[in-house]
């Protein structure tokens, strides 16, 4: 595997390009334990329906050129209508503080690079970094040993950020395929808020592989939301861990829409660590052509009374390919849980394909827990009622798939992403419809 030897060989020289060493430990630790575990293959049950050849026989150059030709109308072009909000942008993997808007004060938002830099810091990351990351997952592991790039951001007790934060992680000006390792840490301490919206673009036609690994903290009575917009190129591959922590009294929502990259693998780790916790997971997939995308989902329910809720829906036209397994762990202490997780799909085109594995492990005897799928193609009466009532077909088939997906969005309090994911839906399904005026 040529990624295989990319990793091996470079892991050195990747050393040497560091200022602060105090991870160095544990980052040749992470590499060997990468190296033990190995690339995944179909042969493991997690991948047994992706299949990452694709990916893995490619050679990458792990060590991107900084310089680009990106002004700052592009990046315009990339925004949500945000002129309120504050962004960051990273570029071949290196904060632009020229291209960012950060108004925010009262709060700890770095580079990862700084943090690691800054002895200051070191603290936080003894106490935080990779401490839920799961080492026995390989990407985790590999992301561990080349970890670099990314975002620190560190909410104080009682701090509300009014403005969403959107980070874009863009490629650009890179003759050869390059490999982005991406790390991101989030703390929101007691009662803070904070919402974060996530993309990342590749402007070449040479491939990237992103390899993000992301671990969010959030304290009692604290709110975090993390969206995570993926449209990328069809010479993108985004592998993609995201680990929360919860405490008493929390809420933190992860949405994830998917609606471009050559492939996608989303896992994504709850875990209760107190009572009265509320925990949120919602998924949209449009794809085609020969586009795949895989959500793996787990909510590790450990305490009593605490509420978990999974909505993935998935569209998919041509020849490309879903995957969900959602898995929802109860303890047998955690009494009184309720867990909904729910995974609904459109065939458009006999050659696309979804597998589908929604999973329930029950110890404790006194929860409410439901799980199901489903799977099959757009109902032909309500189309023709539709098109009797003069609407084109592609025009019939679109606002019924967007009623079908629009429930997974009920939960985006940015006003400004919600229109943004409605035009995705429209352009994605072919028509010029203005879906927001249907709401």
């Amino acid at each position: 595997m040529a990624l295989l030897d990319n990793i091996q060989n470079n892991h050195t020289e990747f050393l040497e390009t560091l200022q602060h060493r105090f991870l160095d430990e544990s980052r040749i630790s992470a590499l060997r334990k990468f190296t033990h575990l190995g690339l995944p293959t179909r042969r493991d049950e997690e991948y047994k329906y992706t299949n990452l050849r694709e990916i893995t026989e490619k050679n990458y150059n792990f060590f991107p050129t900084e310089e680009h030709t990106l002004l700052k109308s592009t990046i315009d072009e990339l925004h949500l209508g945000e002129e309120n909000f504050d962004w960051i942008v990273f570029v071949n993997g290196k904060l632009r503080k020229e291209l960012s808007k950060i108004t925010i004060e009262n709060v700890e938002l770095l580079s990862f690079n700084y943090a690691l830099n800054d002895a200051a810091h070191k603290d936080v990351f003894d106490q935080y970094f990779n401490t839920i990351a799961d080492p026995q997952l390989a990407f985790t592991s590999l992301n561990a040993a080349y970890c670099k790039h990314g975002f620190f951001l560190r909410v104080p007790k009682n701090v509300v950020i009014e403005k969403p934060i959107h980070v874009f992680y863009i490629s650009q000006n890179q003759e050869q395929n390059t490999f982005y390792n991406t790390r991101n840490l989030l703390i929101a301490e007691p009662g803070a808020r904070i919402e974060v919206i996530e993309s990342h673009h590749n402007f070449d036609d040479t491939f990237v592989l992103t390899n993000s690994v992301t671990e969010i903290f959030t304290y009692e009575n604290a709110k975090a939301d993390w969206h995570k917009l993926q449209n990328d190129s069809d010479t993108s591959y985004l592998i993609d861990h995201t680990f929360a922590k919860q405490e008493r009294d929390s809420l933190t929502t992860v949405n994830t829409f998917s609606f471009g990259g050559k492939l996608v693998r989303n896992n994504l780790d709850f875990i209760h660590n107190g009572e009265n916790i509320n925990s949120f997971m919602n998924g949209i997939t449009i794809i085609g052509g020969e586009q795949l995308v895989d959500h793996h989902t787990a909510v590790h329910h450990r305490t009593p009374n605490c509420e978990s809720y999974q909505n993935y829906k998935g569209i998919y036209k041509d020849h490309s390919h879903g995957v969900f397994n959602g898995k929802v762990f109860v303890d047998k202490i955690a009494q009184k849980t309720n867990a909904y997780q729910q995974n609904n799909n459109v065939l458009l085109d006999e050659g696309a394909s979804i597998d589908t594995k929604p999973q329930l492990e029950i110890f404790a005897d006194d929860v409410k827990c439901s799980h199901g799928c489903t799977v099959g193609q757009l109902n032909e009466d309500a189309l023709f009622y539709l098109r009797a009532r003069g609407i084109s077909k592609k025009e019939a088939q679109a606002m019924l798939l967007f009623a079908f997906a629009n429930d997974a969005m009920q939960n985006i309090d940015i006003e400004p992403l919600r229109v943004k994911i409605s035009k995705l839906l429209a352009q994605k399904l072919g028509v010029g419809m203005v879906f927001e005026d249907l709401y």
